[in-house]
């Protein structure tokens, strides 16, 4: 196992870049909606002068800014409906005045009856728009806590608490406008609506916006300079626009994670991850643990066992792209919505494809709900199409799920959550080798010998693995720092445990039992 303080392969700028891509799906956005916004804002800086050691603060503040919307998804979705197209319609509308309580009225209740609408509109007039309020502030809240749990400086943490504010004092907190606000929080005020207007409506429309808007939402000078500029500033933001190479090319973003520090990162997105639906706190946090332990007990490799529980972390980091309000609802799911609920896999997978060392994890992650008859999602893989690693963190997923509560169900106790998992293991929906130390992780009496298939140990398992991927004997040796003797010793117990006659035959035996991961090396 590497190292607690050995580079991950992962910056911290790389690991937000990722997890902004999730934001974008909670905001109604095309993926890199936010790192566009970010280019624009960094080319407006170059522009008016930001001095050098804020660049660095202007990046945090852009990926963290729309974070605090996963924490306030479940109370948005109850005053406004649908919180992804709330928010995605938001980017048209100007927020202060008569104009944003128009916009906010106009979206009360919405989805549900009429009378229902009536009393949230009723309830925003009463209050004074101070729910609404609330409601910024909490945002602003989880994401100036969120800075500081990942470790980023005071002003970082300061400048997100500000990111409702407006240059004329109208936002939230009330009061604060003009050059109170910080630099790259007007920056990015811009650049954020200046994205979805030039997007949709084209250089034109993006001028439009910022000329009505100028000296109320935004800051009259800057957005002086953008009009000017606006060509040069929008430019190349198409297809074409690769954020991971220019990520490479900013100095200021070069903070790399030790595997510690990427542990703790990912347990911080886990945790706001969660929170978009109040029943699931926690629920990251215990597949993983379950998951680890599973994998830990099955004899996978030490790298393998970390891989899965990062991937227990980030599983449903997808769900960011669902709205509150079917991760809320009572009843049955309508065919529609089912398909966004399934499709947040994929978008797990899509979210964590770069760089190399977060595409691993995001491949396990992605088959948390693939199931070994073929009858799961996205792909409906089957068989050894699923690794083990995907197996375990499918059981681990299932049974955390069983034992939360859920809006439309109550939780199940673990007993009789154990007898669900053992229920579809016998009937092919889970594999009954992870369910069994799922089961044993959780309490519960394993009903297995602890040994992979055929009666392999897991040193065994790990031996053919190696010799799987084209190792020699010596070359088993020193992977596992034996002698060659021993190594020989561990193959002809596998050959004669798996009825192999060679190399070819075994490995085919650890592709039937899923034992060969085609994302490890």
């Amino acid at each position: 196992m590497a190292t607690a303080d050995a580079d991950s392969g992962v910056t911290l700028p790389e690991l937000l870049a990722a997890f902004s891509l999730a934001t974008d799906l909670g905001l109604g956005q095309p993926v890199e909606h936010v790192l566009r916004s970010w280019r624009i804002a960094v080319r407006l800086a170059d522009v008016v002068g930001l001095p050098e050691p804020e660049r660095e603060s202007l990046f945090y503040v852009a990926m963290l800014a729309w974070v605090g919307c996963v924490a306030d998804a479940p109370e948005v979705a109850a005053m406004f409906g649908d919180d992804i197209a709330f928010r995605a319609d938001s980017f048209d509308a100007d927020l202060a005045g008569l104009s944003g309580m128009g916009f906010f009225l106009g979206h009360a209740g919405s989805g549900g009856s009429w009378p229902h609408r009536a009393r949230v509109a009723a309830s925003i007039v009463a209050s004074g728009g101070r729910r609404v309020e609330q409601g910024i502030t909490s945002h602003c809240l989880s994401t100036s806590t969120m800075a500081e749990q990942l470790g980023l400086g005071s002003d970082v943490a300061v400048a997100l608490r500000q990111f409702f504010s407006r240059w004329d004092g109208r936002g939230v907190p009330s009061g604060l406008g003009g050059e109170g606000v910080a630099l790259v929080v007007r920056l990015f005020h811009l650049a954020n609506v200046a994205e979805v207007h030039h997007r949709v409506n084209g250089l034109d429309g993006a001028v439009a916006v910022l000329t009505r808007r100028r000296g109320g939402q935004f800051d009259p000078a800057l957005a002086d300079a953008f009009v000017r500029a606006a060509p040069q500033l929008l430019a190349d933001l198409d297809e074409s626009f690769d954020p991971h190479e220019v990520l490479r090319t900013e100095i200021a973003l070069q903070r790399s994670l030790g595997q510690d520090e990427l542990d703790q990162a990912l347990q911080v997105l886990a945790d706001f991850t969660d929170l978009r639906c109040s029943e699931r706190a926690g629920h990251s946090r215990g597949v993983a643990e379950l998951a680890r332990a599973a994998a830990s007990s099955m004899g996978l490799s030490a790298a393998d066992v970390v891989t899965t529980w990062r991937a227990g972390l980030l599983h449903d980091i997808g769900l960011h792209g669902v709205p509150a309000t079917i991760l809320g609802k009572q009843g049955p799911l309508t065919p529609t919505e089912w398909e966004r609920v399934r499709l947040s896999a994929y978008c797990t997978e899509r979210v964590l494809s770069r760089p190399a060392a977060l595409a691993r994890i995001g491949a396990v992650a992605a088959l948390v709900h693939e199931r070994p008859d073929g009858s799961g999602y996205p792909r409906g893989l089957a068989g050894s199409a699923i690794p083990v690693t995907g197996r375990v963190l499918a059981a681990a997923c299932a049974f955390r799920a069983l034992v939360e509560p859920r809006p439309h169900r109550d939780s199940l106790p673990s007993d009789r959550a154990a007898s669900v998992l053992r229920a579809e293991a016998a009937a092919g929906r889970l594999d009954a080798d992870a369910v069994d130390e799922v089961l044993a992780a959780a309490g519960k009496p394993r009903r297995r010998r602890a040994a992979g298939p055929g009666g392999l140990t897991p040193r065994e398992v790990e031996v053919l693995v190696l010799i799987a991927r084209g190792r020699s004997t010596k070359q088993v040796a020193t992977a596992l720092g034996v002698t060659s003797r021993t190594a020989g010793t561990h193959i002809e117990r596998i050959y004669s445990k798996t009825g192999a006659s060679s190399r070819t035959t075994a490995t085919l035996f650890a592709l039937r039992h899923g034992l060969i991961d085609p994302m490890s090396v």
